[in-house]
């Protein structure tokens, strides 16, 4: 894709949808970070399942502490590899009260110090929260951006790089939200939705699928 091309792209996408949010439910930014980490391997929606019940009863890292370990296993047993995901909130919130006064650090390596904080879920800790432009490369993104051509890769990292390479800056903040939801929704895995994709005429994917069949039987007379 060339440099106007991937402007052109952002700017379809920011008209259908100026101001994209994240799927998941949180309330601040520490219940954001507790549901991305639960989200490792899990769909957003499975976890705001689980997490509405939780964050109605705990939104601090003293509050998960105070709820304990066992609790917090019910709240979220129907997540994948809960038992985990359970222990790395609670240690978590256990250095968060410790070393951070119970906020959440807004640097990347204070975040990636946590347990079951990776640079994916800083990314988006910094972005959804912070505000800042940053990019984190899920499956759809790295999805996206090799099938489009806009930022091909052999591995999530070596996406992101060449992602804030080729964004134009003006669509940096958003571009997270814009492709998660691009390939969650139309540029799926199996199959894209190419015949009614907004930026297909700018994308180099060479396999672009063809529309729905047409409905079987007769056409009625009118």
């Amino acid at each position: 894709m060339t440099p106007q091309d991937i402007d052109a792209f952002f700017a379809r996408l920011a008209a259908r949808d100026p101001e994209p949010r994240s799927e998941l439910s949180y309330v601040n930014p520490y219940t954001l970070l507790v549901a991305v980490v639960l989200s490792a391997q899990a769909t957003d929606a499975g976890v705001n399942r689980a997490t509405g019940p939780l964050f109605a009863k705990v939104t601090t890292p003293a509050g998960m502490l105070a709820l304990g370990e066992e609790a917090l296993r019910e709240h979220i047993k129907t997540i994948g590899l809960f038992n985990t995901k359970a222990k790395n909130v609670m240690a978590l919130s256990e250095i968060l009260v410790r070393e951070h006064g119970g906020a959440v650090p807004r640097d990347r390596e204070s975040l990636e110090r946590l347990p079951g904080v990776g640079r994916k879920t800083a990314n988006v800790v910094l972005n959804v929260a912070f505000g800042e432009p940053t990019i984190a490369v899920d499956t759809h993104i790295f999805r996206v951006a090799n099938r489009t051509g806009m930022a091909p890769g052999r591995t999530p990292e070596e996406v992101e790089r060449g992602l804030l390479q080729v964004v134009p800056e003006a669509w940096r903040l958003h571009a997270h939200h814009w492709l998660i939801l691009h390939g969650r929704y139309i540029c799926k895995a199996r199959r894209p939705d190419c015949f009614r994709c907004p930026v297909h005429d700018l994308c180099a994917y060479p396999d672009k699928t063809p529309g729905p069949p047409a409905p079987a039987g007769p056409v009625p007379v009118l």
